[in-house]
């Protein structure tokens, strides 16, 4: 590996000289000759300092951008070279949209780390758009994303299939009702995810599709805190079934049923396009797609 390239990706991400010579365990001094000796090389000063912090200038940017996909790239080529004599082994990068990433993943580690204790996971989660960009950028090995999503330079295989529902608080007058209309729900304040969510765009896809425009929108970055304001009586939402189960289950929320055909999208994993997996990917895909197909995601 390039130590130049470690060195500086280390002192950009922690934007400190000293705290990037203890975590590589170097002298300061040391870390200075390496960054000065990158910036020779590259012809160009890539670092402004400024009191005890640094900053990366534009070409720093540059640089950091592609430095952190040529050491993901060197370490998944380690992986792949131990992979012939080893059993799987090593890091793996996972990242995973909010519903799929707090609601289902943590079982599918679980059942990971009982088969393969050797494998050693790493969790990043954020919306369908960020974990695809983490992906094509080489900073993830595997992403798992709730939308449908141009190919651009990645793999993608939708592997399971996720029921949404229109969710009230137990005292909404329709969630008392047998069925209500869109027309009805149009009426609300519906609370939804933010742009860029898998969630968002299925409730986009819920709006266009039943011709329901609602004037009263409110938009929170996470589901907890949706459910929780629904919950607290401030509006409807449409969530996955897999976020809502235990408070379906507990009667703190009701699904509002309408007149139409459930709605289902579906979960997709999506690697960077190569034909060489390590064998940590390779077997956590086997997972995914076998928990995809038995939807046995919480072992039921």
């Amino acid at each position: 590996m390039d130590p130049l390239l470690q060195v500086f990706v280390k002192v950009a991400e922690k934007q400190n000289f000293t705290r990037a010579a203890e975590e590589l365990h170097m002298t300061q001094p040391a870390v200075s000759q390496h960054i000065q000796a990158l910036e020779r090389l590259a012809g160009t000063k890539l670092i402004e300092r400024k009191n005890r912090y640094v900053k990366l200038n534009k070409a720093g940017q540059i640089v950091y951008h592609h430095a952190k996909e040529i050491l993901g790239l060197y370490t998944r080529m380690n992986h792949l070279l131990d992979d012939l004599m080893n059993r799987a082994s090593g890091t793996l990068a996972i990242g995973a949209s909010y519903t799929y990433g707090e609601y289902i993943l943590p079982h599918l580690i679980a059942q990971l780390r009982a088969q393969y204790p050797d494998i050693q996971p790493t969790i990043t989660i954020g919306n369908s758009h960020e974990i695809t960009e983490l992906v094509s950028n080489h900073q993830l090995d595997i992403g798992i994303i709730e939308m449908e999503i141009e190919p651009k330079d990645v793999y993608i295989e939708p592997f399971a299939e996720d029921e949404m529902f229109i969710i009230a608080s137990a005292h909404h007058p329709c969630a008392q009702k047998q069925t209500a209309t869109m027309e009805e729900l149009c009426r609300e304040t519906w609370i939804i995810r933010e742009k860029g969510s898998g969630t968002r765009k299925a409730t986009d896809q819920l709006f266009a599709k039943s011709y329901c425009y609602p004037r009263q929108l409110m938009e929170f970055g996470s589901t907890q805190l949706i459910k929780e304001a629904v919950e607290a009586g401030l509006g409807i939402t449409f969530l996955s079934q897999w976020t809502v189960r235990k408070e379906l289950a507990l009667g703190s929320l009701r699904q509002i049923h309408i007149d139409d055909a459930p709605f289902v999208r579906q979960f997709s994993f999506i690697t960077q396009k190569t034909p060489f997996y390590t064998k940590a990917m390779e077997v956590f895909i086997d997972i995914l797609r076998e928990q995809g197909a038995t939807k046995s995601f919480l072992g039921g």
